[in-house]
This record gives C-alpha cells, structure tokens and sequence, in this order.
C-alpha cells in the first residue's frame, strides 16, 4: 500500500523540546487523525512535512519524492487547511482566487465555484468579515481546486459550533469517496476523528507511540477498573497508566486480552476514549515513553 507522507529517524531540536528518532507513514486513500496533548511535536511535524522545517538528521519524503529536488511538484499536490486565517483580509474572495490561482498548474475555476456555491461563500464579500467556520470553508475550497491529492488540516475544528463541525465532517467524508485523496487530520477534539479516521497516529514527548487502524484501538487497548488489592510491584507494569482512589484504581491496558486472562472477572474492562489514551500515557510515561506497535 503507497504511502503519502513518510518521516524516517527525524529528528528535530529546539530549547527545551525535541522529536526523537521519529518514524511515521500516512497512507494513500485514507484519513490519518494526528494526536497528542500540547506541545509533544504536531505542529512541528507538520511544519516538517510542509519543508517549512527541516530535519536535524533523518529523511522526510512526500508522494515518495524529497524536497531538496522536487518542492514545487510536491506542494502544487498539497491542499492546506490551518485553524488560523492564512488570506489577506482586507480584499474579497473573488480577489484572493486571482492571486492564488496563477500558483497551481491544475487550478480549476469550476470546481472553486462548485465549492463555494456549496459552502454559500460570498465571493464579493471583504474575507475579514468571515466567521471562523466560513474561513474553514474558504480554505479548503482554494485546497481543492487545485485537485490536492493530500490535504493537511491542522486543528480545522478547533473553535467551531457543534453543527457545523458535523457538516465539515460530512464534507470531508464525501470528499473521499473517489479514493484518490489522502487527508492528515490534526485535531485536539479526538471526538470528530471517530467520525471520519481510517487511521490514529499518536505521538507524546516527541515519539511515536503508534499508528494503528481506528477499530484496532478498541481491540487493544482497554479502561480497567478493579480494587486497588490487586496491584502489586508486577501486576502495575502491565498497564501504562494508573489512577488510584479509595474506591479502587482506573487504569489504561495495550493488551486487552492479556489483562483479561491475568485478572479475570475480577476486573471491568471498558472501551477508552482517544482522549483517555492520551490521558494515561501523559500520567504513565511523562518520563519514559514506550513505542507500541
């Protein structure tokens, strides 16, 4: 399976933070969530991605080419779509199309139209009287346009109502149908990537802890509730992280058949969230952090 984005052994540091021997792949045809708390390295690693970082050692490589021979061809094959407002806002949208459009060799005036008849953009309309959820939309009409075959959004829901991140999502989802784009999706609100991602890459601390397909979570990982009798020196390691409280401990298992056979039905195992994941290891592995696979 061809793989979009590929980061191999990079590494990046900075005063008081640096991604460690990073590896992570994003396929081809799917939606990839990104996630981790703040500050553990996603915004660096996108900025990686888009060459507007360059590694300390290791090889970033996108549609299998490198930046130092093929910039241009990569990014005319790259939509963007940030949380922040990237256009000029003093002129309309009409005007930021004939600036935008001379970029991209595969500009096409009709599918822009589609999409903003779609999205009820105004065209005549100053961009600084978007709201946030009109500029989302502005961005990812200018993103597919041009036929980006990868789409990068970075916090796209972030500060949007309830219902127009639903209509966003269902968008999105609509958007990949033909199988042909990819979309790296980096969110905080864990929540909307159970509605749309084939695939969760998580990082913490500046590693990868995992990418795995979305419905594997649930098939590994596991909420344990139990009495606090039960953890001893060994059985503790067998969990990421632990939550205790006079009632019991709550903790976060990788291996949900295994912690079943340890402790049988002296424990309640319940599916986690995203968040929960990110929870645990934040409180589990501040100091030390372990790749699962």
């Amino acid at each position: 399976m061809e793989n979009v984005i590929e980061l191999q052994n990079v590494n990046k540091a900075f005063k008081g933070f640096e991604l460690k021997d990073l590896s992570i792949s994003v396929k081809k045809g799917f939606v990839t969530g990104f996630i981790g708390g703040n500050g553990v390295g996603k915004s660096t690693t996108i900025k990686l991605i888009l060459n507007l970082l360059q590694p300390d050692s290791g090889d970033v490589s996108v549609f299998g080419l490198n930046y130092k021979k093929h910039e241009k061809e990569i990014k005319q094959r790259i939509g963007f779509v940030f949380d922040h407002n990237v256009f000029y806002e003093h002129i309309t949208l009409s005007d930021m199309k004939k600036i935008i459009k001379p970029a991209y060799k595969n500009w096409d005036d009709g599918i822009f139209h589609q999409y903003v008849n779609l999205f009820e953009l105004p065209l005549k309309k100053s961009i600084k009287t978007f709201s946030k959820g009109m500029m989302m939309k502005a961005s990812l009409a200018f993103a597919l346009s041009h036929r980006a075959e990868l789409i990068i959004m970075d916090e796209p829901t972030s500060g949007l109502d309830p219902i127009f991140r639903r209509e966003l999502l269902d968008i999105l989802h609509d958007i990949m149908q033909d199988g042909e784009k990819t979309i790296f999706f980096s969110t905080h609100i864990t929540t909307d990537l159970d509605r749309i991602a084939d695939y969760i890459t998580f990082i913490h601390n500046g590693q990868h802890i995992f990418t795995k397909e979305h419905y594997k979570i649930e098939e590994d990982y596991a909420i344990v509730k139990g009495e606090t009798n039960l953890l001893d020196r060994d059985t503790e390691q067998e969990f990421i992280g632990i939550r205790k409280s006079n009632h019991g401990f709550e903790a976060l298992t990788t291996n949900k058949q295994r912690t079943a056979n340890l402790f049988g039905d002296m424990v309640i195992l319940e599916k986690p969230t995203l968040e929960d994941i990110m929870l645990y290891t934040k409180k589990g592995n501040d100091n030390y952090v372990k790749s699962y696979s």
